[in-house]
């Protein structure tokens, strides 16, 4: 059962901020709604979906560490493509969203929710939703997590699907 703001009154819809009511317009409209969260001085940027769950029935999605433009593409090619039928799950493997090189599809620990997605925690206003990262190649084509990936590349993205105390420390849980 669906526990989002849309599925259930809270008693809080007449008065949503002006970012929650574009989520909420943007998940009527097109399905889901893209949360860019940008480089700073706390960190990379990263992007992930809101509504996707609500709408489809499907994990949503987030992506790490490159230009937020691009991630927010990234994100709606996947969601287009779950809009029409796909259905991601963990381990699965897609061409066509980043240049030549193919994304995986990661599951992401609950106890990472609250420091990354805060929308999508108020969104769906109670975990578990579930959640997949998009993980994408260096240009060798290795995974962060692999051996062969390049040195550069493997603190390029959290790997979220590890509970944040067995994360390596860096950029990705310096805030935690």
């Amino acid at each position: 059962m669906c526990r989002c703001v849309l599925c259930h009154d809270y008693g809080d819809r007449e008065r949503p901020d002006r970012v929650a009511a574009t989520v909420v317009a943007h998940v009527r409209r097109y399905g889901w709604h893209v949360v860019m969260v940008p480089e700073d001085e706390t960190g990379p940027g990263f992007a992930y979906t809101v509504g996707l769950a609500h709408t489809y029935g499907v994990p949503e999605l987030s992506v790490f560490g490159r230009d937020v433009h691009e991630m927010h593409r990234m994100l709606n090619a996947l969601g287009d493509r779950i809009a029409g039928g796909a259905l991601p799950e963990e381990g699965a493997e897609y061409g066509g969203v980043l240049d030549d090189r193919p994304v995986r599809l990661r599951g992401v620990d609950l106890r990472w929710y609250r420091v990354f997605f805060g929308r999508a925690v108020g969104f769906h206003r109670r975990p578990p939703f579930p959640f997949l990262q998009v993980a994408w190649p260096d240009a060798g084509g290795g995974f962060h997590w692999e051996e062969r990936a390049a040195p550069a590349h493997r603190s390029s993205q959290p790997s979220l699907w590890l509970p944040p105390g067995e994360h390596p420390p860096g950029v990705w849980t310096a805030g935690i």
